[in-house]
């Protein structure tokens, strides 16, 4: 619809007896461009911020004005996004994918504050957000001599992710009585320590005071 035609062009010459064909078509295509792109951009404007910006008649001259208005509050943002940036870090919850893109993200709208960051940058600087979990992938991309694009870093942690979940170990712990931890009111664990548990859950049968096995039937030891 070309309503953007008035914020690439400078407003023509006023027209008069001697202008041409093609000047007063060219005047008349910028003029409902102007008036249509104030319209647009005045209404995504709430009132309080929109009586805060000088009017213009001319949508580009417009548009300067509320670049200035809130070239402040950039730099403001700038800083909060380099903060949030430095701090992320990978907890696990979202999945490792989201949490690529959202770091992706922030870099695009830093560049869009003329703070660009390389791709390459970004692509170390999201490997050193991940958990020691990834410590296989960080060694791998480090010992290769190619660089890695977004897409491929995306689809290696995937991978990665989804690798970690299938050879995550279920692990068990086995409490066991003896007869002078049962007079304490104590359980070891294979790993040597103990703690107190409540006689109720100590998990033996008794049999004339003493406790029998669960899997040998005998008395004395569980």
């Amino acid at each position: 619809m070309e309503l953007d035609h008035a914020l690439h062009f400078d407003p023509p010459e006023a027209l008069n007896e001697k202008s041409t064909a093609d000047q007063k078509l060219f005047y008349d295509k910028w003029e409902r461009s102007n008036r249509m792109s104030l319209i647009i951009i005045k209404n995504s404007i709430s009132m309080p911020i929109r009586g805060a910006i000088p009017d213009s008649e001319n949508a580009k001259t417009y548009l300067e004005s509320v670049e200035e208005q809130f070239r402040g509050t950039s730099k403001a943002h700038a800083s909060t996004l380099i903060l949030k940036m430095l701090t992320t870090k990978y907890d696990g919850s979202s999945g490792v994918r989201e949490h690529i893109m959202m770091m992706t993200d922030m870099a695009n709208k830093l560049k869009s504050m003329d703070l660009e960051i390389s791709e390459g940058f970004l692509v170390h600087f999201i490997m050193t957000s991940l958990p020691v979990q990834f410590g296989p992938l960080k060694i791998n991309y480090n010992t290769q001599r190619e660089k890695w694009k977004m897409i491929e870093l995306i689809a290696m942690c995937v991978q990665e992710e989804e690798r970690l979940k299938v050879e995550k170990p279920e692990v068990a712990y086995v409490n066991t009585t003896t007869n002078l931890d049962k007079k304490k009111g104590k359980s070891v664990s294979e790993k040597g320590g103990s703690s107190k548990v409540p006689k109720s859950s100590m998990g033996v049968r008794k049999f004339d005071n003493k406790p029998r096995c669960k899997f040998c039937h005998k008395k004395g030891h569980t």
